[in-house]
């Protein structure tokens, strides 16, 4: 295999030590192919592919995705939590405080407090969770 697109989503989750099922592979590909999705609307995504599956069954899914790392779970404060593919990389999020809009954010390098607090009080430090609020453009006054 010459790379992540070589795998498949059954692979992704035998991979991670996950039974495979067509509800999961439907979960992984409709939140990979949506940005930042809340479970009501990856509910939706993985019945327009598989048929019916409750939310109940969505949201535990979801849990074991993110606890094996296939999925991140972000909670911009005031807002339902939200899913993502990207993983493991230590970006950032954007949102927007009028229409909730979120958006990916590189890390700024170099900078202080991106994944480095000043104190650590003796944690052992492996991930930063910021969040940039705002005005998106479409919600910006002109």
């Amino acid at each position: 295999m010459t790379g992540s697109h070589s795998l498949t989503t059954a692979d992704e989750l035998r991979g991670a030590g996950l039974r495979v099922t067509a509800a999961r592979v439907a979960l992984l590909d409709t939140v990979r192919d949506g940005a930042h999705l809340d479970a009501e609307t990856i509910a939706t995504g993985v019945r327009d592919r598989v048929g019916h599956v409750s939310l109940q069954a969505v949201y535990e899914a979801l849990n074991a995705l993110t606890a094996a790392g296939l999925v991140r779970r972000i909670e911009p404060a005031g807002s339902p939590a939200r899913y993502e593919r990207r993983v493991g990389d230590n970006h950032h999020h954007l949102v927007c405080r009028r229409c909730g809009a979120v958006k990916d954010v590189d890390c700024a390098v170099g900078q202080p407090g991106c994944l480095h607090p000043a104190d650590d009080g003796g944690y052992l430090v492996d991930e930063a969770d910021v969040t940039f609020w705002g005005l998106c453009p479409d919600c910006r006054p002109q």
